[in-house]
């Protein structure tokens, strides 16, 4: 895909070579659709949202809920109302593991392969009311153990949050399945989209998910913006998150009364040319289309998986082929750290560490890792180049 003009990053050096950025499941470069468009905002129509009367007020809460309209069109939400704006994937966790009802004895499954994010926030809830967290396995080859989910779910399960593509194994996991057994026995599913939605078609409702989160930044948008969907009648029924302005209806020192949907959950003065910066983005991927974008970055996945295959003693953290466009791996007698930093004198960016997944690093009895992630403005050249700069960088590390 021709669109390497259109990411100013792309074209610069780093320490005298060409930037080659592969680490896009971290955070991804923006277009200049993105910047250009916070930027005239800035310059030229800045002003607050929901509060004000003035022309300039007006105009940005136009722009801020067509914002809204086109996260609704990117996901296929029945409402607009069912888009609530965070500050990202974690932020639209926590405010679902703070507001869901849970009680005491109640049950949350949650599986082996998620980030911190959807863990913790767990974790912290069960602690809180007294819950149980139970945790569904993943086998060697980065697929979930779906016998043992079927297994820990029971009528006393409340909430199931499971990555929707894992940001280490790459596994793109089974939703509808998950979904549908999960309703069975009456518990709801967050899916955790932060890797999935700029990568693969997003539909919530052929999902039937309850909760959809994802991440501004990594969709080729602003940083501290992200989305939390939630069907309507579930949102409606939790309590706020945060309290400010805008999430209030009234106010006395008696009693205050809240917003409707979707302000409830939007407490203060948000972040407006985040927001609006967001639908530039979405309006970028849609026109290129998220089919074609998969499809292109298939190809690239393949190349990188059988240029990593050649490599000697690089071992590839599950080998599952149902994946997204990302890459974990080590290599005997080599710390990720010094790889990584290696590559980064080459001009080449990738994650090292435990990425934000401990419990995945221990699953290979490992502590931290290198990954290779890459997205629709890389090329095949840069593969290439990246593989044999990598054997180069191993002979060194060794």
């Amino acid at each position: 895909m021709d669109v390497r003009s259109q990411f100013p990053m792309l074209s610069t050096s780093v320490h005298g070579h060409p930037f080659i950025y592969l680490d896009s499941a971290a955070t991804a470069q923006k277009p200049l659709a993105v910047i250009d468009t916070i930027s005239d905002f800035y310059k030229h129509h800045y002003g607050t949202v929901h509060r004000a009367i003035y022309k300039t007020a007006q105009d940005a809460g136009d722009r801020y809920q067509e914002s809204r309209k086109t996260v609704q069109k990117f996901i296929n939400a029945k409402s607009e109302d069912e888009i609530i704006f965070t500050r990202g994937t974690t932020d639209g966790i926590n405010c679902v593991a703070a507001t869901f009802p849970i009680h005491e004895g109640d049950e949350i499954i949650i599986t082996e392969m998620e980030h911190h994010s959807n863990i913790v926030a767990w974790q912290m809830c069960a602690e809180r009311n007294r819950a149980i967290l139970k945790v569904v396995p993943f086998f060697d080859n980065g697929e979930l153990d779906l016998e043992a989910f079927h297994s820990l779910l029971t009528d006393r399960t409340k909430i199931v949050a499971v990555t929707h593509l894992s940001n280490v194994l790459g596994t793109i996991n089974p939703i509808a399945e998950i979904v549908k057994a999960s309703h069975k026995v009456g518990a709801k599913v967050l899916v955790d989209g932060a890797q999935s939605a700029p990568h693969i078609p997003i539909d919530v409702q052929a999902m039937d998910v309850d909760f959809f989160v994802f991440s501004g930044h990594k969709v080729y948008g602003p940083t501290g913006i992200g989305v939390l969907y939630g069907k309507y009648e579930l949102l409606n029924q939790m309590p706020p998150y945060q309290g400010g302005g805008d999430m209030i209806e009234t106010v006395t020192f008696e009693k205050t009364t809240y917003n409707v949907l979707p302000l409830k959950f939007e407490a203060g003065t948000p972040m407006i040319a985040e927001v609006i910066g967001l639908k530039a983005a979405l309006d970028y991927v849609m026109e290129l289309g998220i089919s074609n974008i998969a499809a292109y970055e298939h190809t690239l996945l393949e190349l990188l998986w059988n240029e990593l295959s050649t490599i000697p003693n690089l071992h590839i953290m599950g080998a599952n082929q149902n994946r997204g466009s990302l890459v974990t791996f080590t290599v005997d007698g080599c710390h990720p750290l010094d790889i990584a930093t290696l590559l980064d004198l080459q001009g080449i960016a990738i994650r090292s560490g435990h990425l934000c997944a401990q419990p995945v690093m221990r699953h290979f009895g490992h502590q931290g890792a290198c990954r290779a992630s890459v997205a629709f403005y890389n090329t095949q050249e840069e593969i290439w180049t990246f593989s044999q700069k990598l054997k180069k960088v191993i002979a060194r590390a060794s």
